[in-house]
């Protein structure tokens, strides 16, 4: 359980709407991740604008999960910086957390409790007054309000990643993270997923989310980051992109020079 995660934050929401009209939704500096001398993450820049829906790309191993959970403050920079609305992820951790919304591979959920009792834990958490009501209309927005007082142990798999994505979004942050967040869904559930995400587009808010199904992916975004061995291979706008097009980045090899490919690793 990533209990780090959840501070105390009365009006969330509002707070993180303002600071994220005034900067960029993500913003990475030469950030830099290693594990025990081996680097991951190899000196990415690249700025999200706030209100855009990025999705990133990369094959196993490029640094996409390090990426997210380092935004998400559950893994240090080693150098450089992520800013998540302006807020440092190290010297402003618990702001970051107070306006950042994660869902990982796990479900994260404590499987002894309800659905409901979940949702009423982390909604208290993150010092929410309304919690229950948000709980009950969550649960039902999901897909789980038959479920919502059977334990969390005796859901299935897609039962649980659909808990989850309400977990994600119990306080309405203003940035949500999503990795892999379509792992385990029906076509129902993966509806719902792309209804979510256009409707975080259309409050301003900014998502960003990995995924292997490379057409959903450029189906969902605005923006697209690439990952090839920690350093970026493309960023830019979704639309300049297709299926081939990043499996040819995959492979190393380099799109049309009209492409606006970034140069986001280091030397």
């Amino acid at each position: 359980m990533n209990a780090q995660l959840i501070q105390p934050a009365a009006q969330a929401s509002a707070q993180a709407s303002i600071a994220t009209e005034r900067a960029p939704a993500l913003q990475l500096e030469r950030l830099v991740k290693s594990f025990d001398a081996r680097p991951v993450l190899r000196g990415l820049s690249y700025a999200l604008p706030a209100g855009r829906t990025l999705v990133i790309f990369g094959p196993n191993g490029a640094g996409k999960t390090t990426l997210l959970r380092t935004l998400a403050t559950l893994a240090r920079p080693t150098a450089g910086c992520a800013l998540v609305a302006g807020l440092d992820v190290v010297a402003d951790a618990g702001d970051v957390r107070r306006i950042v919304g994660y869902v990982g591979h796990q479900p994260h959920a404590y499987e002894e409790l309800t659905a409901r009792e979940n949702l009423l834990f982390f909604a208290r958490m993150y010092g929410l007054r309304d919690g229950a009501e948000r709980a009950d209309k969550l649960l039902e927005r999901v897909g789980l309000r038959a479920r919502a007082n059977d334990r969390v142990r005796a859901f299935s798999r897609g039962q649980a990643q659909r808990l989850a994505l309400a977990r994600g979004i119990v306080h309405d942050p203003a940035v949500l993270l999503l990795d892999e967040p379509d792992t385990g869904l029906d076509q129902q559930a993966l509806a719902l997923l792309e209804r979510l995400v256009a409707e975080r587009r259309e409050r301003g808010l900014a998502t960003a989310l990995t995924t292997h199904h490379l057409e959903r992916g450029l189906r969902l975004a605005d923006d697209a980051l690439t990952l090839v061995r920690g350093r970026i291979a493309y960023a830019g706008p979704t639309a300049a992109l297709d299926v081939a097009a990043i499996e040819r980045l995959y492979a190393g090899e380099p799109l049309s020079s009209r492409s606006p490919v970034a140069d986001g690793g280091a030397p």
